[in-house]
């Protein structure tokens, strides 16, 4: 199972926003440095939880900050997106990153209707506007002179450039969350990215997605090869000890909770009906008390993981060295040894 780096970095004071995206390139590169496979980047305006804002500018910069990792949408809110401008962007990206990029969509936020409201754009047509820009995409990858008549664009182009450094484009996996959305992508034989607090969700996710697949008459050698190419995001509170884990880590991960619920009562909700749960919302402890469920995890055959170590107003001294730990202790355990080996 390959390994990732979610950079998930929340800032609360505009003064410290250069402060936290240098903060969250050192992530980026240390996580190269410790040999995870990918860094993936998260998409949130105007309201500080996701300090870079910008995944595809900040994309770039880390691909000339990096050589090897893999840089990764986790996701793009495609629906906020220009088409056209998207696909030169990730186009450019692929090139500077000599095809390190893995494009993950998804509609927009479920729960920050200011993104939509800021971008002038109708919630309730995202899902069409999603559905619309992806097929543009690709158009534009493929196809050298354009023309696309659609619901929200209408334009014609003779080439989209720069042409992709991949071929023959960079690979695209969508964001589900929900049963419905998963089943929907297998029948298409389509890998996807994730949300499962734990191994026992990502074990259901994983069996919803061969259960559909075989229905659509999938073969099975293909099933097992997009759900290698599926990734599963998890949040963890590591620490040395499962007390420092829980008495001064947890705090953090409650702080960003409390941050987001303020500025979204989606959020709110959804973060109450998480904390009534028996179990925590989060892996927390040691690497010695969360390693299981990391190997539970391998064995449902999904083909990576990513970590997000850093939440709320947490120090950067505590989340590097949650990666360090998870990359000593844990990694070994469910790395793939070849993949490990080229990694180093």
């Amino acid at each position: 199972m390959k390994v990732g780096v979610f950079l998930f970095h929340e800032s609360r004071n505009p003064a410290a926003d250069d402060q936290v995206i240098d903060e969250a390139i050192r992530e980026a590169k240390l996580a190269e440095d410790q040999g995870m496979d990918a860094v993936f980047l998260a998409e949130h305006h105007f309201d500080g939880n996701c300090v870079y804002v910008d995944p595809p500018t900040f994309a770039a910069a880390l691909a000339m900050a990096t050589t090897r990792i893999k840089i990764g949408f986790g996701v793009l809110q495609t629906s906020l997106y220009h088409p056209l401008r998207m696909a030169e962007q990730i186009s450019l990206i692929d090139n500077l990153s000599k095809g390190r990029l893995i494009v993950g969509l998804g509609r927009g936020s479920l729960v920050n209707t200011h993104e939509y409201s800021g971008y002038e754009i109708d919630p309730d047509s995202a899902q069409e506007r999603f559905e619309e820009i992806e097929k543009i995409l690709l158009q534009c990858w493929n196809n050298e002179k354009v023309t696309h008549a659609g619901k929200y664009w209408n334009f014609e182009i003779p080439m989209l450039r720069p042409r992709p450094f991949t071929k023959p484009h960079p690979p695209i996996l969508r964001s589900v969350a929900s049963e419905a959305s998963l089943a929907t992508q297998a029948r298409q034989g389509r890998p996807v990215i994730m949300a499962a607090a734990t191994a026992k969700g990502a074990a259901r996710n994983i069996a919803v997605y061969r259960k559909a697949a075989e229905e659509a008459g999938i073969a099975a050698h293909k099933i097992e090869d997009a759900i290698s190419q599926c990734w599963v995001a998890r949040t963890v509170v590591l620490a040395p000890t499962d007390q420092e884990a829980h008495e001064v880590g947890l705090p953090y991960f409650h702080q960003m909770q409390t941050y987001r619920a303020a500025q979204s009562t989606a959020f709110e909700a959804r973060a109450a009906k998480m904390n009534a749960q028996p179990s925590l919302p989060v892996l927390c402890g040691s690497p010695e008390s969360m390693v299981g469920d990391f190997t539970d995890l391998e064995k449902t055959g999904i083909g990576g993981v990513i970590v997000r170590f850093r939440t709320g107003p947490m120090p950067a001294e505590f989340s590097t060295r949650a990666l360090k730990l998870f990359m000593q202790h844990i990694a070994p355990q469910i790395r793939n040894t070849e993949l490990a080996t080229a990694a180093d």
